[in-house]
């Protein structure tokens, strides 16, 4: 059996529940998907911090074992 994936935030080991979808459009081709994954406890201050720079595109329920980026 696999390890459930974790949270993106430093030093947390929880399982994720959301997947943070962004790209920084200064790099990144309109196309293109990057993930963050976050447990409740993180979901906002990650969305917030990628929000705050204009790359943060949506927030969507993580999938176990999913690609997310594209």
């Amino acid at each position: 059996m696999s390890e459930p994936d974790t949270c993106s935030a430093k030093g947390c080991t929880a399982p994720a529940v959301h997947a943070l979808l962004w790209r920084n459009p200064k790099i990144h081709t309109p196309e293109r998907r990057k993930a963050w994954l976050a447990c409740p406890e993180h979901r906002e201050s990650l969305g917030t911090f990628l929000g705050s720079r204009g790359f943060l595109i949506e927030v969507v329920e993580h999938q176990p074992g999913a690609d997310h980026t594209v």
